[in-house]
């Protein structure tokens, strides 16, 4: 106790909190611009971190962190186009809710569930950190790769439309994360003899035009002037029934999300995935996701701002990143000469409090800027397609040539944009799509590395406890969701 109160001491100036209140609206600002994610945002700031104390740069940058998470909602939600990876599974509701004219309400929704996953998770970051981290060690690769087929099996959830459909849609997924160097053994796949496709597909272009430039290309054929002609920016404040009505949801997203932090090289962009699955299958009304629904807003939001809580606990007790901003953040933290890991509580313990504390603060600054910044925001969708369009095509165009500093990403960019367009004009559901592109690298790393590690054995899929059950919750995934619609349309046959 005596350590968390210096903590707070050492947050609590007015250098520091200035700090978390910057970073915090700049990741915001990177979040909401697709392709410019919390990544970029945290890897940008590091140097602006080499004069400050160790205290000050780590709550710089978890600011930026945490901001940039949430910042995603806003463009998910106004324009369909996820900012950062995981505001996919944002777009799926909180943008037809917008297109209702609700803007003011998809946003309010996101964004309390937002600073309700975040504050949990910074409460769950410091009270359970060394209890949750001894059940992560347990995780090897065969762990991984049923937790990746358990994550798979979603798709029976979310193919809209025919079953056929979206499990085409999810093979086409696993087949683009085929493309470039194989993991392991660095075999170069369907490069079609292209340098440039050695590389393979970036996952954040690829999210960016099947959603973003599939978007634009639908809104050119609308003929309506602007994105939504009706903005309702009243029900900014969104009715505390919605919460209570959705609670187990609420909660459930939050812990999907926590948990999923925790595994290192999982992160957000699934964790959004899977909460909102998991969501769609428990809803009594799964036939209203899609559509506007409340729960799958509280879903995507919730679970993806529990991560970034998750995410710190594996960088902080064992050194090892939970993402990829976390694995950006290693790197700020070892400038100032500190090295993660269980040595860090014993020689650096008011830094770690200090941590909890700055994630704690930069949920409610996240909350504050986001609530009083919500009016400017849709002011976007009353400005003129023809000049908001270009503005985006451009900065989608920016964002995904500055990952890596290729054309290849922003070709790939247009390619998936076009890709995403037919799909949707042949109604095939995206998710499936996106689950694919996303889960097939975790899934056949862990495979190849485990099958190493078992000298060619699959038995350890089923023999290590924790990999036998994501393996039977796989099985139920699948099985329970095709009974329970065969049952219910029995029941309701003449």
């Amino acid at each position: 106790m005596e350590l968390f109160v210096l903590g707070i001491q050492n947050v609590f100036q007015p250098t520091c909190l200035i700090l978390i209140f910057l970073g915090t609206f700049f990741g915001i600002i990177f979040g909401a611009i697709p392709g410019l994610t919390a990544t970029m945002g945290v890897a940008l700031l590091i140097p602006f971190t080499f004069t400050m104390s160790a205290i000050e740069g780590t709550a710089l940058l978890i600011g930026v962190f945490i901001g940039g998470i949430s910042g995603g909602l806003i463009s998910a939600s106004l324009l369909r186009m996820p900012g950062t990876p995981s505001s996919v599974a944002t777009t799926f509701d909180a943008y037809p809710m917008v297109k209702n004219g609700q803007a003011g309400l998809a946003l309010g929704i996101g964004i309390f569930s937002s600073v309700f996953g975040g504050i949990v998770t910074s409460f769950g970051l410091a009270l359970i950190a060394p209890q949750v981290v001894k059940i992560a060690l347990k995780f090897g690769y065969f762990e991984y790769f049923s937790l990746g087929i358990f994550a798979l099996t979603i798709v029976v959830t979310l193919a809209k439309g025919t079953m056929i459909k979206g499990l085409l849609a999810a093979c086409f997924g696993l087949l683009f994360s085929f493309f470039g160097a194989a993991p392991v053994d660095m075999t170069y796949r369907f490069t079609f003899g292209l340098n440039s496709m050695k590389g393979g597909f970036s996952l954040l272009p690829v999210l960016i035009g099947l959603f973003a430039i599939s978007q634009i290309m639908t809104e050119i054929l609308n003929p309506s002037e602007v994105l939504v002609p009706k903005v309702d920016t009243k029900n900014i404040l969104p009715p505390l029934s919605i919460f209570t009505k959705d609670w187990k949801n609420l909660i459930r997203s939050t812990l999907i999300g926590f948990f999923i932090g925790i595994l290192p090289g999982i992160g957000s962009a699934t964790s959004n995935i899977v909460a909102y699955g998991q969501a769609k299958q428990n809803s009594n009304h799964p036939e209203k996701f899609g559509t506007g629904y409340a729960p799958g807003i509280i879903a995507s939001e919730a679970s993806n701002n529990a991560t970034t809580g998750g995410a710190l606990i594996p960088l902080i007790t064992m050194g090892i990143p939970g993402d990829g901003v976390t694995a950006i953040m290693l790197g700020g933290l070892m400038i100032h000469g500190l090295h993660p890991g269980p040595l860090l509580f014993q020689y650096n313990p008011d830094l770690v409090n200090s941590i909890f504390v700055s994630v704690f603060l930069a949920n409610i600054f996240m909350f504050i800027i986001m609530i009083v910044g919500i009016r400017f925001l849709i002011l976007v969708l009353k400005t003129p397609k023809k000049y908001l369009l270009p503005v985006i095509l451009i900065l989608c165009i920016v964002g995904a040539f500055a990952l890596n500093n290729r054309m290849f990403d922003v070709w790939s960019l247009f390619l998936f944009g076009i890709i995403g367009f037919m799909l949707e004009k042949l109604k095939f559901p995206l998710t499936p799509l996106i689950l694919g592109i996303v889960l097939g690298p975790i899934i056949e790393i862990n495979i190849r590395q485990g099958l190493m590690a078992s000298s060619g054995s699959f038995l350890p899929i089923f023999t290590r406890p924790i990999s036998l059950v994501f393996i039977i919750l796989s099985v139920l995934s699948v099985i329970l969701p095709i009974y329970l619609e065969k049952k219910k349309k029995m029941i309701f046959q003449p």
